[in-house]
């Protein structure tokens, strides 16, 4: 298989290592787990982006998911630019944002109040702190493989089993704070009730990604979500649906809508921001009330609500709601699930695909994937060499096993037929040096 040219990235990448922390401000870019030089990345418009050494690729990163209406759509570009001309951050109420909080509860029937924020990690930073204040409860339980932001209560690896308190996942963070975490198997109700058994009275939320997609996609098995529903509700514990991902994604109201189940609170992020800085925690009114000035739980931000941001975001939402692009994002979606299969299969290449809607992910093994460990099992080399392949190739995917595709509506049928293409002959070149 032909290699592309990549020494402008890669003088790039030296540089930037000397000026920053791996030379990336976010650490799956550099490319460590899949043994490439991170491509830099010049332009994007649709479905396509372009890097410095000016290759070309049908992305399906798309912004970790932010991008559901491709690179630089123009109408939400029209209105980043009318807001930045205007000024770029009052530090004081807009009409955007009230504009926005009606689009956001309007979508979400779970959702009649919202507080706007910077970032996913900081929307469900806020969420536990309103879980924990409203239940009077300190500790939380999160799903193994679930990555929930970088906040130190939520980067915590699992104990033997539910009894036991978490333990860090990253240096920093205390064993204090670890140990009010406790980490259990995605889909596994059985160890749920278990924890909240052996912690009777101290559980304030179960937080859970409902459909998980920071270990690569994983449906969640029938029965589990409301499952999670029916504990919270009888062990007066708030049910967190983290729909960073998934939200605006799998569905306008997101997994919400999707599985016919109301969270207590919600955290959303990239589609809601339209490619820009902006993320929102919403739920009841008897809860989000307790958020300052009115109630005693603080949380501020000097750029919470950003007018830019707010533009980008008010323009995303309405133009989804009047397309309504998502059976269309199913077909092409897939489409795509097949190809990747039929090729798999006709190179002899254990492949599952998991997918829901236009979000997707591939796992080398012959196995079904609903868990981390079942993740952890597949060959990662594997992927490695696909990745590359695939790169090679002009397909433009996420680096690393435990990431997830992304379609946007920009993605048009030969899109589609490029990259299965591109999959035969990658598959092919698999066990090759």
């Amino acid at each position: 298989m032909s290699r592309r040219p990549y020494d402008r990235s890669a003088r790039a990448f030296e540089q930037a290592c000397k000026l920053m922390p791996g030379g990336v401000n976010s650490p799956v870019r550099a490319y460590r787990a899949v043994e490439h030089v991170p491509v830099f990345i010049a332009s994007g418009k649709g479905s396509r982006v372009y890097d410095v050494d000016g290759n070309q690729y049908i992305d399906y990163v798309c912004s970790w998911g932010a991008l559901i209406l491709g690179h630089a759509h123009p109408e939400v570009v029209k209105a980043v630019r009318d807001a930045a001309g205007l000024g770029t951050s009052y530090g004081a109420p807009t009409i955007a944002e009230a504009e926005l909080a009606v689009q956001i509860t309007s979508v979400f029937a779970s959702i009649e109040k919202v507080r706007l924020v910077s970032s996913g990690t900081e929307a469900v930073m806020t969420a536990i702190r309103l879980a924990r204040a409203y239940t009077g409860r300190d500790m939380i339980i999160k799903m193994e493989g679930c990555y929930h932001g970088h906040s130190d209560s939520l980067l915590v690896a699992a104990g033997s089993g539910a009894a036991e308190m978490g333990r860090p996942a990253s240096a920093g963070v205390p064993q204090a704070v670890a140990g009010m975490t406790i980490v259990v198997p995605y889909n596994d109700l059985s160890q749920v009730q278990e924890a909240f058994r052996c912690h009777r009275g101290r559980i304030a939320a179960v937080i859970v990604e409902p459909v998980a997609a920071n270990m690569g996609v994983i449906r969640p098995e029938p029965g589990y979500l409301e499952g999670l529903r029916e504990i919270c509700d009888m062990e007066g514990a708030v049910l967190l649906f983290d729909e960073v991902i998934t939200g605006l994604r799998v569905a306008l109201g997101g997994c919400q809508e999707l599985y016919g189940i109301k969270a207590d609170l919600t955290c959303l992020g990239k589609i809601v921001g339209g490619g820009l800085p902006l993320a929102a925690v919403g739920g009841s009114a008897r809860i989000m009330d307790l958020l300052a000035p009115i109630g005693p739980v603080y949380q501020a931000g000097t750029l919470s609500g950003n007018p830019i941001a707010t533009a980008a975001a008010n323009a995303t939402i309405r133009l989804l709601r009047q397309m309504k692009p998502y059976a269309q994002l199913e077909h092409r979606a897939a489409a795509l699930e097949q190809g990747l299969i039929e090729a798999a299969r006709a190179a002899g290449v254990p492949l599952q695909v998991n997918r829901v809607g236009s979000l997707m992910s591939c796992f080398f093994t012959d196995r079904p994937v609903r868990n981390l460990a079942d993740v952890q099992s597949a060959d990662m080399a594997r992927f490695k060499r696909f990745f590359c392949n695939m790169l090679d190739a002009g397909i433009y995917l996420a680096p690393s096993g435990y990431e997830a595709m992304f379609l946007s509506t920009a993605h048009t049928q030969e899109d589609v037929e490029r990259t299965i293409d591109a999959a035969k002959e990658a598959f092919s070149w698999l066990d090759d040096p």
